[in-house]
């Protein structure tokens, strides 16, 4: 598995899907990793049919962990647009759950941090989500992933 643990302080969204991914004992090394780049992140779990729970989740998670401030606008926006932009990809490109009669089961992860060698290209946020998505009928559900990334 070693070739999953790659050094790459310029990959914020690899990394942010590995987080989603793997498991506890799996996610050992690259909390290290992260702790090392002074990245914030945090990871949890939501299962829904509708968008805007998926959405709650991930920024009250955000939130408590310090990853956004909430009194800093752009730190919201980047938050929920790189949110939008991972669902873009769960969903399929129609940002729709409940209204489609899908229910999703998914982890996530958020990641803050500067990815870039020069600092002046200042702070991004990755958000990643993985899991199964189908019709709220136990068995009848599919693997997904999703990944937004956007500059804070």
């Amino acid at each position: 598995m070693s070739f999953l643990l790659k050094e790459g302080k310029d990959r914020i969204g690899r990394n942010a899907i590995l987080l989603a991914m793997l498991d506890e004992e799996e996610l050992v090394n690259i909390k290290t990793r992260l702790k090392k780049y002074d990245w914030k992140f945090c990871t949890g779990k939501v299962g829904a049919m509708e968008l805007k729970k998926v959405l709650a989740a991930i920024e009250t998670a955000a939130k408590r962990e310090n990853i956004v401030n909430p009194s800093f606008y752009r730190e919201m926006h980047a938050l929920y647009h790189a949110t939008i932009e991972a669902m873009y990809g769960i969903t399929r490109g129609q940002i729709e759950l409940g209204g489609l009669h899908r229910t999703a089961g998914l982890r996530f992860s958020v990641i803050s941090g500067e990815p870039y060698n020069q600092s002046a290209e200042g702070k991004w946020i990755a958000v990643a989500l993985y899991g199964t998505i189908g019709a709220p009928v136990p068995g009848h559900e599919h693997e997904t992933i999703g990944l937004g990334i956007n500059h804070m």
